[in-house]
Parts: structure tokens; sequence; C-alpha cells
């Protein structure tokens, strides 16, 4: 990943610096320091792969040599403590090779530094870490005095400056992103940020335990003291400037915690004085917006600037939404689906709605499709019929192997967004009216980038076609623009997976697709897939057996093997190297230096390219064979079946192709696959993970990762969806409480009513239930009684019922069931109160606490329990109690019998709930079918609300034990249900999005 680094500093005698001394071990050189009269050779430093003194134009020619420069300098400097030098430092994108990295450097040197008069000496620095990884970087040592052909003249103040130092930052940033997009590489840096997280800081660096140890005990030790000081740096520059802070922590998640706060001011920060005073910068930033406590009561923050630009996101999407100029004609249409037909392709009735869909007028089309359910087919014939109409499509996504494999799958020519984007900023490839844009992956774009895609696509009047799958890899950067955009403006949803070929597994993605992660893999396990060992080095181990007999038993099928992490990927490359180099399937090797390290290829080897290359026709993330190599060159066989030959000196961006990361698998379909499962997983990782495969997957994991299968769910269930600020900016907490948890209270109790509650006893949600009218506001406790000859009818006691009032009054029990009702309104008024202060942001004042109170022990007087229940029935749905406080006390009164029922029949609670949690679960996958995502996270909320009351009321569990079956739980871990019930349908039962009450 690319990373920004730009860091300057001086070079000068009070340091006890030399300026021979640095420029000779910078170039790896051997110099001979005139002024100190001995040599400094630095010949055995390796990784220097680029070395020159650049000249401006009026300069004396000899000092292109660095010995003679260097020690012009240090004999123009008299005094003791005289400033030698100026050094840059910056890093170079590691996806480039080393003639770009180097021409890239020379081309910012030359015009940031030399064109200004400086004399620049430039090293580029190729070095490797223990991973094997690249660390590209450029020391540049620039001279600080003017110079003619004279020589040196005076100092030149205006380059010590703050802006100027600033202006190199940013212009590094703006070069090295330009030369990215032009290469068509998937990264860019930015001047603003830290690192790939992107904060206007410098860089620190980690430090080992040597350096900590070494640090603790008074001694010397470079790295740790400049890590303080960056870190001292940073902490002031952010006091001075706190937005610098929020830009940070919002650059890859649109709200954040204290906590989250926290850990950013300890990491910039020396020392608790500053940390403090870094804190209350940040909590004191004028851009900071807090929007409230979340359910699991953490106060949640975020950005003006993240709210405005999910803001103009919205409206570029609404103004989408609302026009409708991209009609396909319906001879067009049928024509694109029979020449498919004519191919072998029937779509699917989703997949005919969907195309349906997106080629209505409507200038924003929106498609949910789970993993492997054929969007690339559908979108193919839907190409057609909007080119036979007249328009023009294209295609980008995030990364290029996934612009490569819809280009594959539907005949859109395909792109990155990033290089579409750098075409506008060369006033190229603008959008017309005439356009149609479809974001493929879009799940995984951030809130920022869409929005910028949209608005232009808006302004010119182009269509928008939104392709992906919101439970799949998040976005790297901040936000969940793909499914906020999909709740508001609704969609197409392709649900039936054809990926596998048998019914059960396809049943399994669709549990991965719907956050059943548990369910998936006990089929898997059922099946004969899923495969502990003691240790990962015996899963690995394992796995490699396996995927070795399954190429020996079916060398035509595709294959790959999955993992987390870079360094289980090279483990696993290795492993599955040495297995087919002793079954004789591979040539000679051949020793290489790629960009990844020293690697061994021979022909037969598999190979992935990790860089996009329009020349060769290859994306970062195509995998392929070796058919030749030598020591400079390669010709490689891709898996779409064409060849391409390259020379290493101009592509060495490749690797061993055995295993690949999870995230350059989204997108990928192979017959089989193999999964090393690691702790970082979670449900998106293993959704993308497990679904990749036509024919069968096998899932390995060590016992030392995770202690039993119980744990494996429960980690690779994790959610970690992504949320945006507007998520809560646009709650209600008092109204919208039953609809952000899936509560239809109405529609429910009319079921219960119906199987539950004696027939007289009903009460009408939505009119009769049964053909029975009841009375409106019906006194507490009415009931039917027999009139003489066997008729049934209830005693009316409304203002306008032919009954006389006073026959409440006749009533012996008139006067309880009156003092009740007038119990129940009391407490209701107060209870109301309540929810209106927390609606307000507050807990209630300390009368309205007392009131409650004071209700509470009223009520129970008259009705023993009466406060609980009634409580438990505003619980789920507040509008009850304001019915109450209004004197409409008819549903109220029923509703708490309910309560009162469930709370006194352990049975019947564990029937309603039981049949309660069925009914949520098959919500749940309709709501997700049918794109309803807003209303799919308020039923799992209240499912994890269901599961965690469980650890509230033992005697309810106990009576559901034996009813584990009935709620989807098919294994015995020793477990509290409630612990079961979460994990096994892959629910935090403590995460609840929203603020809640």
């Amino acid at each position: 990943m690319a990373i920004y680094h730009l860091h300057v500093k001086v070079i000068g005698r009070a340091a006890g610096s030399s300026a021979v001394a640095s420029a000779a071990y910078r170039a790896a050189s051997r110099l001979r320091d005139e002024r100190l009269e001995r040599p400094h050779n630095f010949t055995a430093k390796r990784g220097v792969v680029h070395s020159e003194v650049l000249l401006p134009e009026t300069t004396p020619e000899g000092w292109s040599d660095r010995e003679q420069l260097w020690n012009a300098v240090e004999a123009v400097e008299v005094r003791k403590d005289a400033q030698l030098a100026r050094e840059v430092e910056f890093a170079i994108p590691r996806e480039m090779n080393e003639a770009e990295g180097i021409a890239l450097a020379r081309d910012f040197v030359r015009a940031e530094f030399v064109d200004r008069g400086m004399i620049a000496d430039l090293n580029v620095h190729w070095d490797r870490g223990a991973d094997g990884l690249p660390k590209p970087h450029a020391h540049v040592m620039l001279t600080m005095r003017s110079v003619d052909e004279d020589g040196f003249g005076k100092k030149v103040r205006d380059w010590n400056s703050t802006g100027t130092v600033e202006r190199w930052r940013e212009r590094w940033a703006t070069l090295a992103n330009e030369r990215l997009a032009q290469l068509d590489i998937d990264a860019r840096i930015d001047h603003r940020r830290l690192e790939d997280q992107g904060i206007a800081l410098e860089p620190q660096s980690q430090i080992g335990a040597s350096a900590q140890r070494i640090a603790g005990e008074g001694s010397p030790a470079d790295r740790a003291e400049l890590h303080r000081e960056i870190a001292r740096d940073n902490g002031a520059r952010i006091i001075a400037e706190p937005s610098l802070a929020l830009d940070a922590i919002t650059h890859q998640q649109s709200t954040f915690t204290q906590r989250d706060m926290a850990r950013f001011a300890h990491r910039h920060s020396d020392g608790i004085d500053q940390f403090n005073a870094l804190t209350n910068a940040i909590r004191s930033a004028p851009d900071l917006v807090e929007l409230g406590t979340d359910g699991r009561g953490e106060a949640r923050f975020t950005t003006r600037a993240m709210i405005e630009a999910e803001t103009r996101l919205h409206r570029a999407a609404k103004v989408l939404a609302e026009k409708q100029r991209y009609e396909v004609r319906d001879a067009d249409r049928k024509a694109a689906l029979a020449r498919a037909e004519a191919c072998g392709l029937v779509l699917s009735r989703e997949q005919a709605d969907a195309l349906t869909h997106v080629t209505a007028e409507r200038d924003l089309g929106i498609v949910v499709g789970h993993a492997g359910t054929g969007k690339s087919a559908m979108l193919g014939v839907a190409r057609e019929a909007w080119e036979a109409s007249g328009y023009q499509v294209r295609c980008v996504a995030l990364s290029g192997i996934a612009a490569d494999g819809l280009q594959s799958g539907s005949g859109i020519a395909s792109r990155t967004i990033d290089s579409l984007e750098h075409g506008w900023a060369q006033n190229r490839d603008r959008f017309t009216a005439r356009d149609v844009l479809v974001i493929d992956e879009a799940g995984m774009v951030g809130t920022r980038q869409l929005e910028r895609v949209l608005s232009h696509a808006a302004d010119a009047g182009a269509k928008v076609v939104l392709v992906g799958d919101p439970q799949q890899l998040q976005s790297i950067e901040a936000g969940a623009a793909f499914r906020s955009l999909h709740q508001r403006h609704g969609g197409a949803e392709i649900g039936e997976v054809r990926r596998q070929r048998t019914d059960w597994q396809r049943n399994a993605t669709r549990d991965l697709a719907t956050g059943r992660t548990g369910a998936a893999i006990q089929a898997y396990e059922a099946e004969g897939m899923v495969h502990a060992a003691e240790t990962r080095e015996q899963a690995r181990a394992d796995l490699i057996d396996r995927w070795d007999r399954d190429r020996q038993e079916a060398p035509d099928q595709s294959r790959v093997i999955l993992t987390h992490t870079n360094a289980e990927v090279y483990a696993l490359n290795e492993l599955a190297r040495a297995r087919k180099r002793a079954a004789g399937d591979l040539g000679e090797a051949v020793s290489l230096t790629v960009e990844r390290g020293d690697r061994c290829f021979a022909s037969g080897d598999r190979v992935m390219f990790l860089q996009n290359d329009r020349g060769l026709g290859v994306k970062n993330g195509t995998l392929g064979t070796i058919e030749e190599v030598g020591a400079q060159s390669m010709a490689v066989r891709i898996d779409e079946g064409r060849s391409v030959q390259f020379d290493l000196k101009d592509y060495d961006r490749l690797d061993q192709g055995y295993a690949a990361t999870i995230h350059k698998a989204q997108g990928m379909t192979v017959d089989r696959t193999h999964v090393l499962a690691t702790p970082g997983l979670d449900a998106h990782g293993s959704y993308v993970a497990l679904s990749r495969h036509r024919d069968g997957l096998n899932l390995h994991y060590g016992h030392n990762d995770f202690a039993s299968q119980d744990q494996l769910i429960r980690t690779l269930s994790r959610d970690r969806a992504k949320d945006m600020a507007l998520d809560y900016v646009d709650a209600n907490p008092a109204q919208d409480f039953a609809a952000r948890r899936g509560i239809t209270f109405r529609d429910r109790v009319v079921e219960v009513l119906r199987k539950v509650v004696p027939e007289r006893l009903r009460d009408g949600i939505n009119g009769p239930v049964d053909g029975v009218q009841p009375g409106r506001d019906a006194a507490p406790g009415a009931s039917a009684v027999q009139r003489p000859g066997g008729e049934d009818a209830r005693r009316d006691v409304r203002p306008d019922a032919k009954t006389p009032q006073r026959a409440v009054v006749d009533d012996p029990e008139a006067a309880l069931r009156t003092t009740r009702t007038d119990a129940l309104k009391r407490h209701a008024r107060a209870v109301e109160a309540i929810f209106t202060a927390r609606k307000r942001g507050g807990t209630g004042t300390p009368d309205q606490l007392r009131h409650l109170s004071e209700s509470r022990a009223t009520f129970d007087e008259v009705r023993p329990h009466g406060w609980r229940d009634a409580e438990a029935a505003y619980a789920k749905d507040p509008s009850l109690a304001y019915e109450a406080r209004s004197g409409h006390v008819n549903r109220t009164i029923r509703t708490l019998q309910l309560e009162t029922q469930l709370r006194t029949s352990p049975e019947r609670r564990a029937a309603q709930f039981v049949e309660r949690w069925q009914h949520l679960d098959r919500t749940s996958l309709y709501q997700y079918q049918a794109g309803k995502m807003t209303a799919y996270e308020a039923t799992r909320a209240e499912m994890g609300e269901m599961a965690k009351s469980l650890q509230r009321d033992p005697q309810l569990e106990s009576v559901l034990a034996n009813r584990k079956a009935e709620l989807g739980i098919r294994m015995d871990s020793g477990r509290r249900l409630g612990a079961e019930l979460g994990y096994c349908h892959g629910i935090g039962i403590t995460r609840v999005r929203g603020l809640g009450l």
C-alpha cells in the first residue's frame, strides 16, 4: 500500500555531522573529506539503485562530482555550528517499479529544487524489509546558498520558510498521484494525512523492542528519539490546528468514539501534559459534531465535513433518482434477451427484474446481488439493450481486478475509478447526457469518492447504475455509501445464487449473505469440509495436503488458496510450490529478484500479477501459469486464455499465485477453494472467502487460533459493517424506536390474540378480530356476560351506548376497575414524561423521576406487577404510553394483559419467544432479499435484544433449553442459551445501531 512520507531536516556541524560523510553514506560510496583529511567509505551499503547530482544551469560543471561538491560546501561554511545542507527524504510508492520510481523522484527534484536554484544530490534507495516487501525512498541533499558560475553566494532564507516546506509536501503528493493514475495503479497518497490513514502529520517510525529497551535504560536510541520527536511535533500541530486530527480519524470511518480520539491522541503526543492538551483541543474543535449515545452507551462523534460530504452524496443521488431520461425501447430489451438465450444464457426471474430496473428511464439504478448470483451476466444483456438504444456504456470499479472481472463477464469496457478521475483532472473522459456509468463492487467505494462520481454524473446528465453487496468486503475509506443509497432509493435484488452447483451450497452462500455465518459453516462441516488441527502450522500443512490431492485428482479444474494476511500467503505459496516441485511438475528454477523480494520461478508455476499494466493487459490480481522464464524475461499464459511476454526490467510486480489474500478474491470464481482461517477474519471476509467456488471448499483452522468450532464461528461472524454519520443524524430516538427495531406491534398483537386470548376477550387492532367489535375505551376488565337465552353480549360503557353509565357503578367490581384505570393513566403520564425527556437528550428531572416512582407504587397496590407489565409493553411500543396518558386505554389494557399472561406462564412465554424468533428470522431473510436494509438491520437488532434478554431471565432460558432446534441451534457448546443464539445466528447481542433510548 502506498504511504505518504516527506521529512525535511538540516545537516549541520552542531550535531557533529559532515556534509561529505552524509553524502557518502546516502550514495553508498567512498568520498574523501578534505576538512577532516580522511575518507568516508560506505561502499558496503546495499539498496542504492540510483545516484546522481543535478545542477542548475549556472553551476560549475565540476560540482556534478559529489566529492568536489560537498567539499566545496564544507570549505565555504566556516562556523563551527554551520548548517551545511538540507535533506529531504520522501517515500516512493511501492506500487511502482524501480524505473518508474526513479523517474518520478527525478522529476520532482528537478521541478521543486533544481529549477529554483538548488544543487540536488539525489539517491534512490530500494531497501527491503524483513517481510520481503520493498521500502523505496529517496534522499535528496540540497545546498543552502545561491550559486552561479563563480561559486556559492549568500544563503537563501526563503528556502527555510514553513510555506516552502508545505508546498514541497503538497507538490510531492500531487505529482505522485498524477503518475500513479497515468500508470493505472490503484493507490493514492495525501500530504495532509498520516501515511495510508490520511493525516496531515509526520509519519512515525515503528520502534522495535531493542530500541525501546535502550531508550528505557537512558542510552542513545536514535530511532526511539525520532519517534518521540515526531510525536511531539505532531501533537503541537494538532493543538494549533485540531481539524488535522478530525481529518485523520474520519479518513477510514464516518463516526468515532471518545476512545478513538484518545487512541489517536496517545499516538501523536509525548507525555501526559501534551496528551491532555491535545485531547482538549480535539474535543473543542469547532468542526466536531456530537451525534449522541449509541446502543452500547458510547458517545459517537463525526465532523461537519463528513456530514456535508454525505449530504452532497445524497443530494446528487436524489437528482439522479428524480430524473427519467434513459428509456430503453422494449424491442431493444427483448432483442438483447433473445440473443442471450441463443447463446445459452437464460436469465432468472430476479435477473430479469434487475434488467428491467436498470434499463428503466430513471437516471439512478441500484442492484444488490449476493455473491455468485450472475450480476455480470445480467449487465451484459443490459449493455446490449443500452447500446441498441444509442447509449454509451462505461464501467468502473475500485480495483483493477474487479473492473477486469466485470469487463470479461459483461463485455462493458471497464477501468478503475481513480483512472477515471485522473482523466477528468486532465479534462478528458467527461460524461455526456448519453452515457451510462456502471459502478461495480460499489460497496467497497468510500463516501467521498462515490460523491464525486455521482455529482459529476448528475451535473453532466449521465445515468449511474450501482452494483454491489453491502455484506461483502467493506470500503477502505470512510462510509457505507452504497448501503445508504440503497436504503433511501431502493433498487433490484438478486438473491438466487447460481455460482454453486448444489442446492445446499447455494443455501450456505445465502446464509453467509444474510449474516448466518454459523449456519453456513455447520453445513460445510456436516459435509466434511471443515478441518481442525492442533496448530495453525499443522492446519497449513493439512490444507496443502488436501490441495495437492485435489489438483492431482482434477487437474483441469481451477482452484485457489485464500487467507487473510500477506505473511500467510507467502508461507502457503512456498509450501504449494514445494509440492509441485517434488511431483516433478515444474521446470528448471530461475532465481529472480522481483518487487516483493527474491523468488524462484519455473515453467508450470502459478503467478499473480500485482500491478495494472495496459500494455500487457493485466490487472492487480490477474492469475496465470508460467510458460517460459529466464533471467531477463517471462512468458505467462493468463487464465482467460491468452499469453503475455515481458521483460522483467519493465515489469516485476508479480509473485507466486497459488495463494492470495481474500481482498484480492472479491469478484473471483474458481471450481474449488481452500481457505486458512486466522483470527483477523470477520463476517465480510468470510462471506467472500467461502463463496468463491463452484464445486466445493475446504476450510482449515488451528486450535491455537480458535479453541473450538464455536470460537471459529463467533470470530467469522463478527459484523464490522461501516456506518454513516447520517445514520445517526437522521434517527429520532423516541419516534423511531420501534421502526429501527423492525417492530410492527399491531400486527404481532393481532396474531398472538388469535392464538392465545379467548375470543370473547379479543380486541381489534385494525378493526374487528374474528367478528368481534370491541367498545372504545372499555373499562379495564370489562368482559362478556351471559344474557338470558344464551346470547353473549359485552357490557358497553361508551358514552353513546344504550346501557347507562351507572351500570359501571352498579357493578361491584366497577370501583376497582376505575381505580386501576386511574393508576394506569397516572403511570402512563409519568412514563411519557421520561420518554419526552430522553427524546431531548436528558434522563428526566428529579420531579419526573419521583412521579414515576410514586406512580409505580400506586399501580402496584391495585394491580400487583402491573407497572412492570405496562413498561414491558411500552418498551416494545412507546405509542401505548401516549394513548394511555390521553385516556385511550383499551389497546394498552389488552397488551398489558398479554404481558401478564406471558410473565406468569413460562411455557407460554417460551412458545411466544420461539414463535417471535422464527418470525423475525424469516422476516430478516425476506428483508435482505428485498433490499430493505434499514428494516433488516432493525430486525436483526431486535433478535439481538431477544437473545440478550435471556441473560436476565433464567426461568425462560431453562424452558427454552429443550427447544434449541426450533431456535436454529444445531450444536451444544455448553454456553448460555443467549450467547449460543447470538453467535449461531451471527448476531452481536450488544450491538444496536442508532441512538438508543
